[in-house]
């Protein structure tokens, strides 16, 4: 009997031990106020993708949470990296999923599958600024290369899921900043490495070795790549493309006059964004077109400047819903060398994901080109609202659930997800 008795409490405690082993079967990662760190929450999805496991995306579902299996490991990286998370039962997760699943709610289940390979386009001579996406992606732990004009011209960028442009100026006049950095050893060196680079490749101008990585990351995006681009890149990248073959720059950049009648000779059906734009042509001025809304159109200040997210049907347009997913729909709006999109001047098949409607701006615009996509994102940092040459990088452990920064990492994360069949 002694033994017996002994044989039951042994299977008891299994039984107990089992159930406790399925109880813990999911991590729920919340991305609604409850979530301490937002940022790196999206490390950690991106890190258990590299784990070979799955993550559920659970779209429009408290803020955009994220759900996978459970394994103590996960736990306890959560753990290290401050990370708000539930542990729930299977039948806690199916509850959930059920609940997405309803037909009449505007939510869904976005599988993520494998962690995309990021690179970030950048000059190798470190410029005197920060870069958001640089920066948001080293507080989320998450892996990027960085790469340049060598590494583009070489073939490089199919090695990649995942591309993002933030100052760049691929018009080829160094960002327009001669009047006011010219004379800075950083412009200098700058200049120098351009002009190297393009004779390097063959080209007499700088203009013409930009012209060429344009037109190489068309290529990418077209055979389904995804590109990101943030402030002076997003619209530079479009006049470059519509400047294809005509001489936009002054003699201070590329050492001969432009082309008179450039404007006339701008072919915007080239383009993945912007039509109907007016260059401008003062190359003193720090602007490239009336495409970005200047600071006498845009009757805002700090304190009210602010823009909104629209939403979108998750079950039937999971591609901006996946790009907007935030625990906040109205946004705090931040400046840039180019701060915001005219809505006159988008393509009527832009998707526009955030904008501010009293002046006509849009913030945060996505569109398809060819088998991939790309986001354009206006402003320079989303936690620095007017952020100056030399100034400080923005320290993000004091701007953890910054909205403004979580709609890059959707950004970064949209490419693991699994293709679905288009619905009709």
């Amino acid at each position: 009997m002694h033994i017996n008795a002994f044989r039951r409490f042994l299977l008891t405690l299994m039984g107990i031990c089992s159930i406790g082993t399925n109880w813990a079967s999911s991590i729920l990662i919340p991305m609604d106020e409850a979530q301490a760190n937002h940022l790196k929450a999206y490390g950690i999805a991106y890190w258990v993708l590299t784990k070979s496991t799955e993550v559920d995306w659970l779209l429009n579902y408290r803020g955009g949470s994220f759900m996978f299996q459970y394994q103590p490991v996960f736990e306890s990286e959560l753990r290290i990296r401050g990370v708000s998370y539930q542990v729930i039962s299977d039948a806690q997760a199916g509850q959930i999923t059920a609940e997405i699943s309803a037909p009449d709610v505007n939510m869904d289940v976005m599988k993520l599958e494998k962690a995309p390979k990021v690179a970030v386009y950048s000059p190798k001579s470190k410029q005197p600024w920060d870069d958001a996406v640089t920066l948001v992606l080293s507080y989320a732990e998450i892996p990027y290369d960085i790469i340049f004009d060598d590494e583009v011209m070489d073939g490089l960028l199919p090695k990649y899921d995942w591309l993002h442009l933030h100052h760049e100026d691929f018009t080829g006049q160094y960002g327009k900043f001669y009047r006011t950095h010219g004379h800075h050893a950083w412009y200098k060196a700058q200049q120098r490495e351009f002009e190297t680079c393009a004779k390097k490749y063959g080209f007499a101008k700088v203009s013409q070795l930009k012209l060429a990585v344009v037109k190489k990351i068309r290529d990418f995006c077209s055979g389904g790549g995804f590109l990101f681009a943030m402030c002076s890149a997003a619209d530079t990248y479009d006049i470059a493309l519509a400047a294809d073959g005509v001489d936009i720059c002054e003699s201070i950049y590329d050492g001969d006059p432009a082309d008179p009648n450039a404007q006339q000779k701008l072919d915007y059906s080239k383009t993945f964004a912007f039509r109907n734009f007016i260059l401008n042509k003062d190359p003193f001025d720090y602007e490239y077109s009336n495409i970005d809304n200047q600071i006498y159109e845009r009757p805002v200040n700090e304190s009210n400047d602010y823009f909104t997210l629209f939403q979108f049907s998750a079950k039937w347009d999971p591609v901006p819903t996946m790009l907007t997913q935030s625990h906040l729909n109205v946004v705090k709006g931040f400046l840039g060398q180019t701060t915001g999109f005219k809505k006159s001047l988008i393509k009527p098949e832009v998707v526009i994901m955030g904008e501010s409607k009293s002046i006509g701006e849009a913030k945060y615009i996505h569109g398809i080109f060819g088998k991939g996509t790309w986001t354009f994102y206006g402003g320079h940092d989303p936690e620095d609202y007017q952020h100056q040459v030399g100034e400080e990088p923005t320290d993000l452990s004091l701007h953890p659930t910054s909205a403004g920064y979580r709609l890059i990492l959707n950004n970064i994360l949209f490419p693991a997800a699994k293709k679905k069949k288009q619905k009709t």
